[in-house]
């Protein structure tokens, strides 16, 4: 069918690029976590850091960039046609010239978790995005209404510091609080609320990474009962649960199957919070799925269906099974 022997699929998210070789069999050859980011919005590097993971894995795979049939990159912060320019520049490697498909980092993570089936993915982790593919195929996200929740790890930390210094906080936020102090490296409130007035961080990418390192010390603190930790991760899921009845909408189906991803979503207590609110959804029927597959792997699934490769059942899924 093809000379070249493999795919590559790429999970660009706002921390890490992850990035697997399979052969169209849709057996593992290589993988690579790269550090950095892959979004130019969270690092001015995202174009050498996936460059060099590309590179990384091919080299892993004992294989060239000629050997390539075709490329699915999920990319975080490709939301607007206008971003595809600095999204191409990404996958741009001498001698790859083989196809492309370039897609928002969450239509790889629906592709991952519900192996393209009609559903909706929450992602929130470095960024929040809900996505949804209903039962025609068309592609929704909360965004298409104008809605957007603050679940994202940066968005966590920063109401969380807030509540802190309006006074908001009684003795059982007391841990978080200390905890707090040694993150941003001061040493009482009134030092933090300096901190503050002075804008935390002159440089908006370190400022939010700062912010977005301290949330999952929010998510445990709610879980271990500070009450301002519970209230901010009440208030995102709130705001989860309004975005995915919003979207909800758009399916003809009474059931709507749903799955998590990212590290503040996925957190213990953010999944079992969310998952209860679902309960009491009033326009359809939400059910919670653990993913089949990580994103980098639905990015490798995309491809294989690109090429015409096997159905994503069966066999191709033991062997890329979710780890």
């Amino acid at each position: 069918m093809m000379n070249s022997s493999v795919v590559i699929g790429i999970d660009g998210g706002g921390t890490h690029t992850r990035v697997m070789v399979c052969d169209l069999e849709g057996n593992e050859l290589a993988y690579v976590e790269g550090k950095g980011a892959a979004s130019i919005i969270k690092d001015k590097h995202a174009v050498h850091n996936v460059q060099t993971a590309i590179a990384d894995a091919l080299s892993s795979a004992n294989r060239t960039t000629s050997d390539v049939c075709h490329l699915v990159a999920g990319i975080a912060g490709f939301d607007t046609p206008e971003a595809l320019s600095w999204v191409t520049e990404l996958t741009k490697l001498p001698g790859l010239d083989c196809s492309k498909t370039h897609v928002n980092d969450a239509v790889s993570a629906h592709a991952g978790a519900l192996l393209a089936k009609p559903g909706i993915i929450v992602i929130s982790g470095t960024g929040s995005i809900i996505v949804g593919f209903t039962e025609s195929g068309r592609k929704i996200s909360n965004y298409d209404f104008h809605h957007y929740a603050l679940s994202a790890a940066r968005s966590i930390a920063y109401e969380t510091v807030y509540e802190i210094l309006a006074g908001n906080w009684d003795a059982s936020d007391e841990p978080l609080i200390k905890q707090m102090l040694l993150h941003f490296e001061v040493d009482s409130l009134h030092t933090m609320a300096e901190l503050a007035f002075e804008g935390f961080n002159s440089d908006k990418r370190a400022r939010n990474k700062t912010f977005g390192q301290f949330a999952p010390y929010v998510t445990v603190a709610a879980e271990n009962g500070s009450s301002v930790a519970q209230l901010i991760c009440k208030r995102a899921a709130e705001q989860l649960k309004t975005g995915i009845e919003v979207m909800g909408t758009a399916f003809s189906s009474e059931k709507v199957d749903i799955a998590f991803i990212g590290g503040v979503i996925s957190s213990p207590y953010m999944t079992g919070l969310l998952g209860d609110l679902l309960q009491n959804g009033k326009n359809r029927r939400y059910v919670v799925k653990s993913p089949e597959l990580p994103p980098v792997v639905g990015s490798v699934l995309l491809a294989l269906k690109a090429i015409g490769a096997p159905s994503p059942e069966g066999a191709i899924l033991k062997r890329l099974s979710y780890s």
